[in-house]
């Protein structure tokens, strides 16, 4: 490994949409992950357990793990319209997502709260971003070297738009006012990425949580210990960014 780049990498997903006009009563939250790895634990236990998975369950590892594909049963996932194949592939997928060691920090953007309280908006993607790359630094402020931040692509203007907020962030426009060792990659839609799959995985569960926090929740009960914490161990506003 070259000494220019750090021991991890961060994989990034969303859940929601990112739009205030038109805000789903349903789930009026915008949900942003950053799954942090280490490199070593990447390459050794999470892509082989996610290829595993693949191989036992479709005889093949080009299926792309999607959530919303999976809640639908839509797609390569049509067979977990029965009752019992959906909740044993559940089941699986949700201890491979415990047995996978990542360090979790996520946004969480009350749409409808925000846009009462600001007379000036901003994209709420954006705001997750930002909130995201503080933590991450904070997290690996041990780690001067290049780490990357791998993200899906949602778009040309949409992809521009998030750069030029990265850049900015990176450059110094964040809370600590410095610039982070950060670099954006972004993936294909059709990225057949472990990190980027895991975190798509996720995101939902947290929206769900935050919405509904007494409704019976296994997946997020699974990764709440996977949360970025402080020293007295408090994920709220360190693994766990709520706004406003």
């Amino acid at each position: 490994m070259s000494e220019s780049f750090s021991d991890y990498i961060v994989y990034v997903d969303e859940s929601g949409d990112h739009g205030l006009n038109s805000i789903d009563p349903s789930y009026p939250v915008f949900v942003l992950v950053f799954c942090i790895f280490h490199k070593r634990d990447y390459v050794q236990t999470v892509v082989p357990l996610i290829q595993e998975f693949k191989l036992k369950h479709f005889g093949h590892d080009q299926v792309i793990l999607h959530e919303t594909d999976i809640r639908r049963d839509r797609g390569s996932f049509a067979f977990l319209k029965s009752k019992q194949h959906k909740s044993d592939f559940l089941n699986e997928l949700t201890d491979l997502v415990q047995k996978a060691p990542f360090t979790l920090i996520s946004s969480v953007i009350d749409k409808q709260a925000y846009r009462q309280r600001h007379l000036t908006v901003e994209n709420p993607y954006h705001i997750g971003l930002r909130f995201g790359l503080e933590r991450i630094f904070y997290h690996l402020r041990q780690q001067p070297t290049l780490t990357h931040i791998v993200v899906e692509q949602r778009g040309k203007v949409e992809d521009n738009e998030l750069e030029l907020e990265f850049r900015r962030i990176c450059a110094g426009e964040n809370y600590l006012h410095r610039p982070l060792p950060f670099e954006l990659v972004f993936a294909d839609k059709k990225s057949n990425s472990a990190g980027l799959q895991l975190a798509d995985l996720i995101a939902r569960p947290i929206g769900l949580h935050i919405l509904k926090p007494e409704q019976s929740n296994r997946a997020f009960d699974i990764i709440e210990n996977k949360f970025y914490r402080n020293s007295r161990g408090n994920k709220h506003g360190f693994g766990l960014k709520r706004y406003p």
